[in-house]
This record gives C-alpha cells, sequence and structure tokens, in this order.
C-alpha cells in the first residue's frame, strides 16, 4: 500500500515497530557501547526510553498525529535513560513541534520530512556541548540530506527508505570522526539504536509487524501462585471521590498528569462537581496531596496489594524497595533547601546521606535512573530549593530534564560526573547561603577536584591509546581512561600517580565491600609516599573504588 500521508494511527503503528526492532536487538548495540567508556548500556537505555513511550501511546484511538506525537514524547521525556536516550525523546519532540500546528489528522510527505528536520534541530539544542559522531550526526546528516531531497518524494515509505540509506551512510562514516569508534572497530551506538528505530518504523509501512522475541518459558501454573508480592510494583489501590472548588475550571489533565506520575492503573472522571479517581501508587498521600489542591474529599479507601497477595497465598514477603529511597520522612513544614543525589551501593548512600542529602536515586554507570526518577523525587520533596547530584555524566541530561517539567521548586542540577565530585560539592553545601551562592561554590569545588575510578571493561577496545580487555580494570581519572590492567592495585597506583602533586591537600579513598584491609592500607601508604604532606580520608563500603584530591 502506498501511503501519501500519515495519521495517527499509522504513525503510532511506526513507532511502536520501531521500539520493538531496537529492542529484539538491543544486546547487539550494547555490545557496540565505547563512547565514552565501554559500559555497555546504550542499546539498553534507549530500548527502556522508546518502550516508555510505547506504554504511553498504545491504548490511544486517537487518529490524529499531533496528539500521538504528543502524548509519545510526554511518554518518552519521563522514561528517558542515558544520555542517546534523552536524545532520542528529544528527536521525537522535535516531531511533535512539526506536527502540533498540522492541520487535520495526517501529515502530507512535506510537512513529514519537516518534521524529521525539527527532530535533529530540537535533539541538538537539548545537548550542551554536541559531540559529533554520535547519534546527533546520524540524524543530522539523515535530515539534511533527505530535506536536499525532498521534491523527489511523492510517498512516505520512499521518503524513509532514502532517510534509512542517508542514516546508513552517515552511520558508517561515525569511526571517521570520533576517534574511539575507529580504535575499537565499531559504529557509534546511540545511531546504531537509532537507525533500529527508524528502521522498525519503516518496515510498518511495508506491512512487516514486528513482536518482541521472548526467551522465557510458558507455564500452566496459576497466576496467583506464579506472581511474587515482591513484584507489584505499585503497592497501594487509592480511590477516592473529590469535590471540586471550581468544577468549571478543573481540567481532568490537572490531576491525572501529576498522578500518573506516581503509580499506574489510573482511573479519573470527572461529573459535574464531582470527580472520582483510581489509582496504584506506593505514595497514596502524594496522591490525595495532589487532589486536595482541588477540592475536598468526600469518599477515600486505601489497600495494601501486597497484604492482600500474601493473605492470598498464606506466606510472608517484602515489599519492594522503590528507586527512590528517602533519607528522612517529608516534613509538612516546607523546608528552604532539599538535596537529591544519585549513587549506589549501602557505603556511598550512608556517605551522602551524612552530608545531608535527601532523596537517593538508585543508580550509576550503568543504571542510568530515568527523568521520571527525578520528578518523583522532586514531587516528594517539600523545599523551596532543590539542588539535584547526578555524580555520572551520563544522568546529568536526565537530570535536567526535571527543570522543564517542575515548575513547584526552584531546581538547579550540579553537573557533577562522579561521586567524587559530589562528595566535594556536598563538603561546601551551605543552608544559610542562597541557591545562586551555593551553586557557585558547589561548582568551584568540583572545579578543584581530580576525581579518579576504578572499574572493570565489558569489551575489548582501545580508547586513546590504552589498549582494553574485557575483564581489565580500567583506571579513570577526570573522564579519561589513563590504564588498563589485570590487577586492581596497580590500577589505583597509577590513578593516584598521576593525580598527587605536591600541591594536593587531601586524598579521599571510597573502597568497595569487597576490597580487603591490607589492599586500603597499602593504597594509604602509597598515597603518603607521593606526598607525606597530604590527609588520607578512608570511605569503606561502596560498591566500587573511587578517589578524589584536592
Amino acid at each position: 500500500m502506498t501511503y501519501t500521508s500519515v495519521n495517527g494511527s499509522l504513525f503510532k503503528k511506526m513507532v511502536i515497530n520501531g521500539a520493538i526492532n531496537l529492542k529484539n536487538d538491543l544486546k547487539e548495540i550494547d555490545d557496540l557501547n565505547v563512547f565514552p567508556v565501554p559500559d555497555g548500556d546504550t542499546g539498553t537505555n534507549m530500548s527502556m526510553t522508546m518502550m516508555s513511550g510505547v506504554r504511553d501511546i498504545q491504548n490511544s484511538d486517537t487518529i490524529s498525529i499531533s496528539e500521538i506525537s504528543k502524548t509519545l514524547s510526554r511518554g518518552l521525556l519521563m522514561g528517558a535513560r542515558g544520555n542517546s536516550g534523552v536524545i532520542l525523546s528529544q528527536f521525537f519532540r522535535g516531531i511533535y513541534t512539526g506536527m502540533e500546528n498540522i492541520k487535520g489528522s495526517s501529515a502530507t510527505v512535506g510537512e513529514f520530512i519537516d518534521c524529521l528536520v525539527s527532530g535533529y534541530k530540537v535533539a541538538y539544542k537539548a545537548v550542551m556541548t554536541p559531540v559529533e559522531g554520535t547519534i546527533l550526526t546520524v540524524m543530522r546528516e539523515a535530515g539534511e540530506k533527505i530535506n536536499e531531497t525532498r521534491n523527489d518524494f511523492s510517498d512516505i515509505e520512499s521518503v524513509l527508505v532514502k532517510y534509512v540509506e542517508y542514516a546508513e551512510v552517515s552511520l558508517a562514516n561515525t569511526p571517521n570522526i570520533l576517534p574511539v569508534l575507529k580504535d575499537a572497530g565499531v559504529v557509534d551506538s546511540g545511531g546504531a539504536g537509532f537507525l533500529k528505530v527508524i528502521k522498525g518504523m519503516l518496515m510498518a509501512l511495508q506491512g512487516i509487524t514486528l513482536e518482541i522475541t521472548s526467551t522465557e518459558a510458558s507455564t500452566n501454573q496459576s497466576a496467583q501462585a506464579n506472581f511474587d508480592s515482591k513484584d507489584i510494583k505499585f503497592g497501594y489501590c487509592t480511590e477516592f471521590i473529590l469535590i471540586l472548588n471550581k468544577p468549571n475550571e478543573f481540567q481532568e489533565s490537572d490531576l491525572r498528569s501529576p498522578l500518573s506520575i506516581i503509580g499506574d492503573s489510573l482511573v479519573l472522571v470527572k461529573d459535574e462537581d464531582l470527580c472520582k479517581v483510581h489509582v496504584h501508587t506506593n505514595n497514596p498521600g502524594r496522591a490525595l496531596n495532589m487532589a486536595q489542591r482541588h477540592g475536598e474529599f468526600k469518599t477515600i479507601k486505601i489497600e495494601n496489594m501486597r497484604l492482600q497477595h500474601t493473605e492470598l497465598l498464606n506466606k510472608e514477603t517484602k515489599p519492594k524497595e522503590e528507586a527512590v529511597t528517602p533519607v528522612t520522612p517529608v516534613s509538612s513544614e516546607k523546608k528552604k533547601y532539599a538535596l537529591i543525589a544519585v549513587c549506589f551501593g549501602d557505603g556511598i548512600k550512608n556517605v551522602f546521606k551524612e552530608l545531608g542529602v535527601d532523596y537517593i536515586i538508585d543508580g550509576g554507570q550503568t543504571m542510568n535512573p530515568s527523568t521520571e526518577d527525578f520528578v518523583k523525587a522532586v514531587e516528594a520533596l517539600n523545599a523551596e530549593n532543590i539542588i539535584i547530584i547526578p555524580n555520572n555524566s551520563n544522568v546529568i541530561m536526565a537530570a535536567e530534564q526535571t527543570k522543564k517539567l517542575c515548575d513547584n521548586a526552584n531546581i538547579e542540577v550540579l553537573r557533577t560526573k562522579t561521586i567524587a565530585h559530589g562528595y566535594a560539592s556536598l563538603m561546601v553545601f551551605d543552608e544559610t547561603n542562597s541557591l545562586e551562592d551555593n551553586v557557585e561554590e558547589m561548582s568551584a569545588a568540583i572545579k578543584n577536584v581530580s576525581a579518579g575510578e576504578v572499574t572493570y571493561a565489558v569489551r575489548d577496545t582501545e580508547i586513546n591509546g590504552v589498549k582494553i580487555k574485557s575483564g581489565d580494570f580500567m583506571g579513570i581519572l577526570n573522564g579519561e581512561i589513563v590504564i588498563s590492567t589485570l590487577n586492581r592495585i596497580d590500577a589505583v597506583k597509577h590513578v593516584l600517580e598521576s593525580s598527587v602533586t605536591e600541591e594536593s591537600l587531601i586524598v579521599t579513598l571510597f573502597a568497595g565491600k569487597g576490597v580487603p584491609t591490607s589492599e586500603v592500607d597499602e593504597l594509604v601508604e602509597y598515597a603518603t609516599s607521593l606526598n607525606e604532606e597530604i590527609e588520607v580520608k578512608r570511605k569503606k563500603r561502596s560498591n566500587k573504588a573511587n578517589l578524589s584530591f584536592k
């Protein structure tokens, strides 16, 4: 079938097909990931981002392409993970920007091309310092080429066929732009993931409907017996009827949007001066607070579904740990400041708790939290000013999107790229200072810290002349890999040697829980031998070794 335009229903099919095509091959994309470090999570992050958008559009019946693209844009943004995921979400936000003013339910060939161009332009704007040879380059070059040849096309399929060709050429050229890719013998993983999405969209136009490949074995056990209470994502069934203060002004979206952030199974119906709500959430109190802004409660019912399920099975289980972990109870009195930090491992978490962090979000190099995780944390905090400390370069973009979505607080995101950066910034935080002064001083502290990290590689590659083998310990100094070796101690010593100078005052060592005390003692002695005047601080039981130098 030849499509001379694309409506919302067709666009939805295309997007879902694209997401499935990526999901089925995400391991392939993960294996390509070498930039900025070979941590192998690009495919996973991009797939989780796409699936978040798919969940939001798959139950929509609208044929309006502007409405579908709007819903998709929101879903992608809320679920965006990692740099590539955020960039991908911004590409589709650009598509929505191009479609929101389209008259009627369909986009013509020319309008569709305009949307592809808008996609890469918005994606570029989302990145503070765009790096060429990445997903951005593939988006841009394919968009520019399709725009240059726009008069050659009379149907949507031919547009995407050529767009894919242009993207493939651009992707193949990424190693010539970004040396790290050439050294590793791979193309850019983000660009490859993007191409998977576009190819899946093209397949939908060609009548090919993809299905998610699953290796899970089927079972004939009862649903209840096969379901663990711990797997219940949102534990409280919350229902209420609200008497609206201003029924004529109230829009269902006023309450539906914030509630959708904190739960699922959401049903919201407005009838004259009443609003009936049903939602599954882990935070019924927050749901009630959101609702109370719009009226008074007529009825309230809250049930713990985990306990209900446990009683059904007649056994005890523990509730699933939430992604956003409260450190201190949220006070009814509004605080001047609240701090949100991203980290992983009980040891590091305890360090950040001791330094006054209010909320901790689980995450790190290979487990990037989404924008939704940050939004949930912000909405749970009762504070005038909120400072977010990402502690990973791959998390910063997702954190920064929070500022656009939460307008009930002054939010600042520190560009902390390591645990050491976050630690140093918190050491100078002063609750009596203004937000501007705190951000300035905390940012200055980050600049004055030399941050080292030792982690392990997941694949063979070569970066900046350093040959890396899978399983090696990589010593990373200020974002640059400086050594790769089978010996963990040697990696840490090399980072220390490259960092400690006569001007150094303090060395803080975070040692993982698997590191023997003898190794820590050896490293403390080695650091002191480099500069007898420095003070060495030990922090045990983190998830991996981190270093900071002042």
